[in-house]
Order: structure tokens, then sequence, then C-alpha cells
């Protein structure tokens, strides 16, 4: 697979050009600046306060060490690094923001958002676990009325029907751009590594207006179809693999890239930042307020329960993926995904008949050996049956 032009920013890069640019809106624009952490964030109402949010840190081993003088050492990595990074004034995007917005998306991370109040403000939203009951879209249509003024009394301002509805138009088109772009997995083979997309996807954070991220993941768009006519239409593919489970940025180096140098091409990804979450839009022409509700509540994540739209999403994305090979990543103590994964891998594996590698990993390097043996001997046996 070909790099990207040098214009692109890796997520290194974009991660620490963001530092200044977050900066610079806040001290000479005046921006407020309101950290995020879920897919669950109805970052619309963010928006239409006037403020601009940021993805905070979470993804490195750095900050657990110092998460573990406050949190138990058996946390899930995510959760420790988002808080040691926090607290020890490590992730500049912490220290710019305003207020955090947050939601009760498993015990860990309520717990964490208790500490993480003593040092910023922490608006949590209670998310409710059961999307199919009505008495959840109307407890989580009330979170949307009162992110609504807690965002108004932090920030002095008045959100209106107009301002949520242009976020609302502006953030739905970024979402179809995002999709658009993850379907260049769909092209066989695809002219893009796994591991570069992911770093795409997760870079186009740090730009912090809706019309810059949405021309960026244009472009580059335009720019990967046109090296696929030019360079990898009617080629022969290599093994390709689905990446379900939970977030991969923190072992993206020892599972995607571990994939793509044993051969294979990670090209789709059912997880939260993959195009499940994005798919979706909000709904443009009912209330604002409930379009919100409904849209967000609709996010197939394994802290629902039930949660079949997992399961039929994984369906129709290794159909249209026409996926090899699918591998699961579950982060040591997330107990939600690692309680569905018994239920992933029968379905996976006994109903749709791909076969399916498990990972349960956590942010160190520890385990990279042997991480690289086991997908090493999974590509070979994709390899053998193509």
């Amino acid at each position: 697979m070909q790099d990207l032009p040098k214009r692109f920013e890796t997520y290194s890069e974009a991660r620490r050009n963001g530092f200044l640019k977050i900066r610079d809106l806040k001290e000479q624009a005046g921006k407020h600046v309101v950290g995020v952490f879920c897919s669950y964030t109805p970052v619309e109402l963010i928006t239409a306060a006037g403020a601009v949010y940021v993805s905070l840190c979470g993804s490195s081993e750095d900050g657990i060490a110092e998460a573990e003088k406050y949190l138990p050492n058996n946390y899930c990595p995510l959760i420790k690094s988002s808080y040691g990074l926090a607290v020890s004034d490590s992730c500049p995007y912490f220290y710019f923001s305003d207020m955090i917005v947050a939601e009760t998306t498993c015990d860990g991370k309520k717990k964490m958002y208790e500490l993480m109040g003593r040092l910023k403000p922490t608006h949590v939203m209670a998310l409710p676990h059961n999307p199919s009951l009505e008495s959840s879209e109307n407890l989580w249509l009330s979170e949307m009325y009162r992110l609504k003024e807690a965002l108004e009394s932090q920030f002095n301002v008045v959100i209106t029907d107009e301002d949520l509805k242009a976020a609302i138009h502006q953030k739905n088109l970024e979402r179809q751009a995002m999709v658009k772009l993850y379907e260049i997995g769909k092209l066989k083979p695809s002219p893009i590594r796994g591991y570069e997309l992911n770093d795409i996807v997760s870079a186009s954070s740090f730009i912090f207006t809706g019309e810059q991220r949405l021309a960026l993941l244009e472009e580059r768009r335009q720019q990967l179809m046109s090296d696929y006519e030019a360079n990898y239409k009617g080629k022969a593919s290599p093994p390709r693999i689905l990446i379900t489970g939970c977030p991969v940025n923190g072992v993206s180096d020892k599972v995607l890239k571990e994939i793509e140098l044993q051969g294979a091409n990670v090209v789709a990804f059912e997880n939260c930042s993959g195009p499940r979450t994005q798919s979706d839009l909000v709904d443009e022409t009912i209330d604002p307020y409930k379009a919100l509700a409904q849209r967000y509540l609709g996010i197939s994540c394994s802290v629902m329960s039930p949660n079949p739209k997992r399961l039929e999403t994984l369906a129709s994305m290794i159909e249209e993926y026409q996926i090899d090979g699918v591998v699961e990543v579950v982060l040591h103590c997330c107990h939600t995904f690692a309680a569905e994964s018994f239920g992933v891998k029968e379905f996976v594996r006994d109903k749709l008949g791909i076969p399916i590698l498990s990972i349960t990993t956590d942010y160190s390097m520890g385990d990279s050996g042997q991480l690289a043996t086991r997908i090493g001997a999974f590509i070979e046996m994709l390899q053998l049956n193509l």
C-alpha cells in the first residue's frame, strides 16, 4: 500500500498540532472548549452553544501509573489512561477544556467521572441501557434538555432551536463524509491500510470546525479513489479483515499494524470509531431534541442490553466489505465487550461461517510478541483458504 501524501497529518501529528489550535481558539478567538470522551456525546448541542468540542486523551500507557494512585489496578486501560493523563496535567486538551461532558456508559467510567469532577466542571448524562423501552427514550430526551441547561449556565449563552438545527445539519454532512471515507474499504483491493485509515479518522477529531473537517474528509476520499483507479483496480486482494470490539487507538500498533505486517488488510471497523456510530443521521424533520435523543440512543455499543443491532451490523458489514476474517479486540476489564464476546464469536463463526480471532489486551507492549504469533497464524490460515 502506498503512503498518504505528506500534507495528510498522522494521528500523532494532528494531535500535537491540535494543541496549538485549541489554545489559539480559546485565548485569541475567545472560544469555550468542551472535552468529550464518547460517541454518545450529542456534540451538536456543544456546537450550538458556540463552543468547540475536543476528544480527550485516553489511548496511551503514559497516564496509567498515575491513575492507579486513585483507581483500582484492575480497571480497563482506557479509563485509567483517561484519568491519569487528566489528573497529571499531561493532556493539553483536558487543560484547555472549560468543562467535560460525559455519559454513564459503564460502571468504571461513572466512578472515574466522580473523581474527574474534582478537577473540572463535569456534566454526566444518565445514559439508559435498554434502547427498546419508551421510557429510555424519554429519559434520554430529558438528558438532552439537561445538557442544554448545563451548557447555557456554564457559558452564559442561549441555545436557540435555529442554532441547534444548523449544528445538526453540519454534523450530518460530516457523518456522511466519514462513512464515504470508510467505504473506501469496500474496494477490492483497498487502496489504503486500515492502520492509516484509522489514523485519518482519529486525526480529523483535532480539526475544530465542521467545514474544515468536511473538506478534509472529502479531499482524502477523492485522493484515495484516484489512487485506486491508478494503482489498485483489478489487482488481487490480500485477506480482508474486519475489526470489532473496543476502541483500538491505544493498541493500533500491536494489532492493526501487526495484522498488515503479516500480509492482511484491515478494511472495516465495527467499533465505536467506525461507520456504525456514523451511519445513522439525526432526523432534521422533527423536533431537534427528540431527534438527538433517538439518534444517539440507537448507537449499538456493548453497554446496551439487549444489543441485537451490533450483530445485525456485523452481518451487513461482513457481506458489504467482503470480509475473510474478523479480529475482535477486547481491552482488559472491559466487562461489557468481554461479556458479548461469546455471542459475537458464536454468531460470526457458527452462523456466518467467518473465521474470528479474539484478542484480550491492554495498552502495554508486553504481549506484542504473543499477539504477533497469534495474528500470524490466523492470517496464514486465511491465506490458505483464499
